[in-house]
């Protein structure tokens, strides 16, 4: 029985392979005879994805796209919005060019379409890879309704530099953690056959390190050692690859001194030398003509540079269709790499299904009923539930009952546009709720919520300008004073101040890098001042970034971090605040006590006169700051508590080809149901190289009701003792390493073994 088994199973995996092979080679037959019949242009044209200007995500808009499209010279559009303007231009393609080539359609579909998920850096404090997938299946269901194929997403940026904007669209700092989010945000859009109509492609980004720009800001310098590379910011990157990503975005920024978009050993040697990624690359926007300004030289130059890499498609630059056909003259690109270029795009159009029907994206049925239901919004609420933080409760102010009278103030407490987040370019906030009406239907007639602003953003008003772009605009003429003695007099009547404080939601995102992460000026002066009322304050900071919460922490007992959580964001807050739901997110970014101490993150390396609690002299640390952050990695309270049991391993020793399993119990002590995220770090205690105090290998969130207890059980393989040492050969090394399990990076208990 057991060899037949055996034979059952290999033979059903010659068949899938076989079934693959065969799939390959018609592919290949259909794009082998369709290239034949192009021209040099036409080749050149499938290479062109300009933007129509429909959805502003940057600085450019193409021209004439229309008159493009009829000569070829287009392999497809991108931030175009619904189905009868995509079918317009489709038909163009189909119709009006000589070879009738389908164009693909793309849009910065990054957390939801209509129905807006929270922000990928919220997503990541769940934890929760099932949630995570079906936020992004349900992206693709919604955003294919409405003629999408290509999504520029998942970002999977380590990123532990909090001013950098674009921390809220990754999923923190770790790499394990963000590994995992990355296939299961693959998988989400692709699905198991991308030719269904409901799967789009995903586009990996930024290929590479965008998220460690030198002084946090935006577009910046990013230079690092190929080890950390390695071991630190490629993993997410190559978890993508592996779970079968369709197409990877280069970066802005430079990667050894040469710009990412014109990096052959990036995007050749690594990508697809080393990780056999067999899709297609696009630059970011204009990332081709922006390498003039890195002083690689003019249009024509750059471009080449770009093709020569490995850049497959141009987005928005108009350097491929400006200048290949001059450089193949001139002998500075050759014909093969044009098609090799080409053929990646119409593989992946192939791939789409786009050749069988130009139109399968186009169906306006679907448009109707796959978007915004009540079972993508439900979904949406609860996601959002679990990614909230709660960082204080020790007074258990929280959860509110839903009685008594509530003040809500603060400058986020009556907005619909920010509720969202950055980067819901597809967004229809006019249908989403208010924080205030969401905590007046909650309540209902069994209390009163009063409102005022209180504040506005800051004081100053430009700076408050730059942070409320695209819609988000917000600002109250009336004085400071004004504001602030009308929030004090609401709050004089109510028995809890519930005051939604924070960032706007432009205030994180592309282009929004800050200095300063504390709190800003005008809501300090605003929580000061209701602060001396005596009255019990609840803190919900909205924020798309790790901030400095110091101040906040010494002044207030009970602050629930909320990020931005999409269209259903009110409703969820309410949700846990008056304790439908206890909150579950656990950081995965650690939060420095001030802006000094970043970068700040759990799995650094030991120095040689290592860390102590506070200063000492002639070791590495400050005179006015300990080194630990204000709240770790893996951090999060919940209404509940648990307890650990001590940890039991089945051995102290393992081989490489052998396993240790380690156990835990965690029980319940609280009185409420609640989630709690388990979690294995380990460290290698001597190396050939320096290695982390500690890396995360696994986690588990699990579920417990009131004094029920669950064992979690970790597998250690050989595998979660990998790295790469500095001859960038991945392999482990036997020795003696620290086993650690717990609630978060800091509160963990020890356990020793040896791999022989």
């Amino acid at each position: 029985m057991k060899i037949n088994r055996i034979l059952t199973i290999a033979t059903s995996a010659f068949i899938t392979l076989g079934a693959i092979a065969a799939d390959d080679a018609q592919m290949n037959r259909f794009i082998d005879n369709l290239m034949s019949k192009m021209t040099l242009q036409e080749k050149i044209g499938q290479l062109n994805l300009p933007v129509t200007g429909d959805i502003i995500t940057g600085s450019s808009v193409s021209g004439d796209v229309v008159g493009q499209i009829e000569k070829g010279k287009v392999g497809g559009l991108f931030n175009m919005k619904g189905v009868a303007s995509i079918r317009s231009l489709q038909e163009i393609a189909v119709k009006k060019s000589r070879l009738g080539i389908p164009l693909i359609f793309g849009m910065d579909v990054i957390h939801g379409y209509e129905t807006v998920f929270p922000i990928p850096f919220a997503l990541s404090m769940t934890w929760d890879m099932d949630a995570i997938e079906q936020s992004a299946r349900i992206a693709a269901i919604e955003a294919t309704a409405d003629g999408i194929s290509l999504t520029f997403s998942p970002m999977v940026d380590v990123c532990r530099e909090p001013r950098w904007g674009r921390m809220s669209e990754g999923s923190g700092e770790d790499p394990y953690l963000g590994s995992r989010i990355a296939e299961a945000m693959v998988r989400g859009y692709q699905g198991d056959d991308l030719t269904m109509p409901n799967t789009m492609m995903a586009c990996v980004k930024h290929f590479a390190l965008y998220g460690a720009p030198e002084a946090g800001r935006d577009y910046n310098t990013v230079d690092m050692s190929h080890v950390r590379m390695f071991n630190e910011y490629f993993p997410p990157y190559k978890a993508a690859a592996d779970a079968g990503a369709g197409s990877f975005m280069t970066s802005f920024n430079t990667v050894d001194y040469i710009p990412a978009t014109g990096n052959r050993w990036l995007l050749t040697h690594v990508l697809r030398d080393l990780w056999h990624f067999d899709g297609f690359v696009v630059t970011d926007y204009t990332a081709i003509s922006e390498m003039i300004n890195h002083g690689m030289g003019d249009l024509q130059q750059v471009s080449a540079l770009a093709l020569n890499a490995g850049t497959d498609m141009d987005m928005v630059a108009d350097g491929f269709v400006g200048t290949l056909e001059k450089s193949l003259q001139e002998g500075k690109v050759t014909e093969e790499a044009i098609n090799t270029a080409c053929r990646r795009i119409l593989e992946a159009k192939y791939k789409l299904g786009l050749f069988d029907d130009p139109y399968c994206y186009l169906d306006e049925q679907r448009g109707k009923t796959d978007i915004y239901t009540s079972e993508h919004r439900a979904e949406a609420r609860r996601i959002a539930t679990e990614t909230f933080v709660l960082l204080e409760n020790s007074d258990n102010l929280l959860p509110l009952k839903k009685q008594g009278t509530i003040a809500l103030v603060g400058p986020l407490a009556n907005t619909r546009a920010n509720m969202p987040g950055t980067w819901s370019v597809a967004a229809t906030s006019e249908r989403y709720s208010t924080l205030l009406e969401a905590m007046q239907r909650a309540v209902g007639d069994k209390g009163r919520v009063l409102y005022a602003k209180g504040c506005n953003v800051c004081y100053d008003e430009e700076l408050e300008k730059n942070s409320t772009m695209f819609g988000r605009e917000m600002r109250d003429p009336r004085s400071a004073d004004e504001l602030r003695n009308e929030a004090l007099q609401m709050a004089a009547q109510a028995d809890v101040i519930v005051a939604a404080m924070g960032e706007p939601s432009e205030m994180s995102g592309e282009a929004s890098s800050r200095s300063d992460i504390a709190i800003l000026d005008a809501q300090k002066d605003l929580l000061t001042a209701l602060k001396a009322t005596g009255k019990p304050i609840v803190l919900l900071n909205f924020s798309g970034r790790a901030t400095v919460m110091t101040w906040e922490k010494e002044n207030f007992s009970t602050i629930l971090n909320v990020w931005f959580g999409g269209s259903e964001a009110a409703d969820a807050i309410c949700d846990v605040v008056f304790g439908d739901v206890s909150p579950s997110g656990h950081l995965t970014a650690s939060m420095p006590k001030n802006v000094g101490q970043v970068p700040i993150y759990y799995n650094h390396l030991n120095t040689g006169r290592p860390n102590p609690k506070w200063f000492t002299k002639y070791t590495s640390n400050y005179l006015d700051v300990d080194n630990e952050p204000l709240y770790p990695f893996g951090y999060g309270l919940s209404y509940s508590t648990f307890s650990y049991s001590p940890m039991a391993l089945t051995d102290t020793a393992m081989t490489r080809n052998g396993s240790i399993k380690a156990s835990i119990k965690v029980t319940n002590t609280g009185s409420r149901e609640a989630s709690e995220v388990v979690q294995l770090y380990i460290r290698d205690l001597v190396g050939s190289i320096s290695r982390p105090v500690k890396e995360l290998k696994d986690f588990a969130r699990i579920t417990l009701k009131p004094s029920e207890t669950k064992t979690v059980t970790f597998t250690i393989t050989a595998d979660k003792l990998k790295f790469y040492n500095s001859e960038l050969i991945y392999d482990c090394e036997p020795g003696e390493f620290d086993l650690m399990i717990g609630p978060n990076s800091c509160d963990v208990e020890t356990r020793r073994f040896t791999l022989q």
